[in-house]
């Protein structure tokens, strides 16, 4: 018997396999619960290219309708320009029909709250409440509103982003970037985007009627193409996007891949450098942001590995600038979310106004080697891996906050129940690979034999 594909619930939204576990029926319910607590309000649907992406929407809108909600659909758009849209227009909230990283088959319904960010944990759990109950608050068929259809997302956010960088240094420099969109949500908008700062944009994978060519995950060994592109062009730098256009990775002016958590310890390094206050990234984040924070004389702030978790945070205790290390980052003056366009901005900033190459930035700092595992993992096995993972390591210093982080003076493990897959992630950092082998062993030799 073919084994049924997963299910993932959580703050980060609602993902599925398309038309099997993320069915219409269960778009429609999540549509009509969340159209309950908008009370009748506006929401805002945007979709990134996936080939599920109208399915998934008209049952989204079906059940927003039932309950007297005016659903607002903005097409395919970059998920950062629909957040900050939302806050910007007065919407009671929006969903926004995208997997993010996740491969094409998959898609997930992203709820935002009216000020864009996604849903808080106690928001969200009250929509999971009422989903469960299924008890809607369904009107007559002669106040069932009209389907509006709106653009000018895109347009509002690129604006807004452009008045808040030093617009007139980037396009001094005339930069060459090729950006690589993976056929996703910002296929037209971030060549756009780049254009508009200046640069010459040079486009990898950016036709939105085309299927993803790679992993839409923007991790070192799916940026190939990305890298071929850079050293052919000699272009001074490569960005490379999911396919929600929430993250972004960088390739330097060589063509090699400078790993997700550098995009976040640049934009740190850089806001740092002129505006007072702390850096929050999550505990999955690189210890290469600590090295960039000290050197200013900041402190940094770890949180639970979710976008919501770091906001939170930051919006408490009035960080500037923060994000997690998938490329993540949050500049909450400018959007309420990680924005791959926001970020893809700081940096040319930074590199406008410093003169200084990318390889040249990275070369500043401490080198570590950091390594990610996936361990295939059904829910109800979560716990009890992590329990093990608690014995393995009892004698070194832990933290309980978000599943189990390892510390030891040479480097950290961190190993938790993804939000997003039906996977353990297991994330090590140490300065040298014989480090991270220490690190990894104690798992790794229980995974290879069973034994304790």
């Amino acid at each position: 018997m073919e084994r049924i594909p997963p299910l993932k619930i959580g703050p980060a939204g609602v993902r599925g396999i398309a038309g099997r576990t993320l069915t219409p029926r269960l778009a429609a319910s999540f549509g009509a619960a969340f159209g309950t607590c908008c009370a009748r309000g506006a929401v805002m649907i945007g979709t990134d290219t996936r080939p599920s992406r109208e399915m998934v929407t008209q049952a989204v809108v079906s059940g927003l309708l039932s309950t007297g909600c005016t659903p607002v659909v903005l097409g395919i758009v970059p998920l950062p320009a629909m957040q900050f849209y939302v806050g910007r227009a007065g919407a009671a909230g929006g969903i926004y029909v995208s997997a993010s990283h996740n491969p094409a088959e998959w898609n997930a319904l992203k709820f935002l709250g009216s000020d864009g960010a996604l849903l808080r944990p106690n928001r969200f759990a009250e929509l999971l409440d009422l989903y469960h109950q299924g008890i809607y608050a369904r009107v007559p068929s002669e106040e069932i509103p009209e389907i509006q259809v709106r653009s000018g997302a895109i347009a509002e956010h690129r604006r807004r982003i452009v008045e808040a960088v030093a617009i007139e240094t980037i396009r001094e420099r005339a930069f060459r970037v090729a950006v690589d969109c993976c056929n996703g949500a910002a296929s037209q908008a971030a060549p756009e985007f780049l254009r508009e700062l200046g640069c010459e944009a040079i486009e990898v994978f950016a036709d939105a009627g085309a299927p993803f060519p790679r992993d839409p995950e923007p991790v070192a060994a799916n940026l190939a193409e990305l890298c071929r592109a850079v050293r052919a062009a000699g272009a001074d730098a490569g960005f490379a996007l999911d396919a929600d256009a929430d993250r972004l990775a960088l390739v330097d002016e060589r063509g090699e891949p400078l790993g997700e958590d550098c995009t976040v310890a640049l934009a740190i390094d850089h806001m740092l450098r002129r505006t007072p206050g702390p850096a929050v990234v999550n505990l999955s984040t690189s210890r290469l942001v600590d090295d960039v924070a000290a050197r200013h004389g900041r402190p940094v702030f770890r949180t639970r590995v979710g976008e919501i978790h770091v906001l939170e945070r930051m919006q408490a205790c009035g960080a500037p600038v923060g994000g997690e290390g998938n490329g993540g980052v949050i500049v909450p003056a400018l959007n309420p979310c990680r924005d791959a366009f926001a970020a893809m901005a700081l940096i040319l900033e930074f590199l406008a106004e410093s003169g200084i190459l990318l390889s040249g930035w990275r070369r500043r700092w401490p080198e570590y080697v950091l390594v990610k595992r996936r361990i295939p993992c059904r829910q109800r096995d979560v716990a009890r891996i992590l329990r093990l993972v608690r014995h393995l390591y009892r004698e070194d210093e832990q933290d309980l906050t978000d599943g189990v982080l390892v510390r030891r003076s040479d480097g950290w493990l961190h190993v938790r129940g993804s939000l997003t897959e039906p996977v353990v992630r297991v994330i090590a950092e140490a300065p040298t690979e014989q480090e991270v082998r220490a690190l990894l062993r104690p798992l790794e030799q229980y995974l290879l034999t069973g034994e304790v």
